[in-house]
């Protein structure tokens, strides 16, 4: 039978994503109300970075507790992922000149999801490479 910190290990890894995530979309609530002051929404702007950086210590700490093929296909993922992210960047701005995007359709909140997909491919392809 499993421990309960066993059991409880998936729900501990997963907290700092989780509480990124949380004040990720109250932010993004709240910032769909144009009746607060600016300053209030810089501030709310800036309320994920603390669990961002919580989220990311976590991430490093779990890497380095990673056995060298771990690590390397980490790496690997992550290789892809950078460039991807880079090229679709590069083509949304020069889209963007071309024929003026809807901030509604793509702006920066949009890419979030492209990167943890970008991400994902990348581990794909460095998983394949391995087994």
């Amino acid at each position: 039978m499993k421990s309960l910190s066993s059991k409880l290990r998936p729900v501990v890894d997963a907290l700092p994503l989780l509480l990124w995530g949380i004040f990720y979309i109250l932010a993004r609530l709240a910032l769909e109300n144009s009746a607060l002051d600016s300053w209030l929404r810089v501030l709310i702007a800036l309320l994920p970075i603390p669990p961002f950086i919580y989220f990311l210590a976590a991430a490093v700490s779990h890497i380095r507790s990673m056995d060298e093929l771990e690590r390397r296909v980490h790496l690997e993922a992550l290789a892809v992922a950078f460039p991807l992210t880079l090229l679709l960047v590069m083509i949304l701005g020069l889209m963007e000149l071309a024929v003026g995007l809807s901030p509604d359709d793509w702006s920066y909140r949009h890419l979030l999801p492209y990167l943890a997909t970008f991400y994902f491919l990348g581990l794909v392809i460095a998983w394949k490479r391995y087994k």
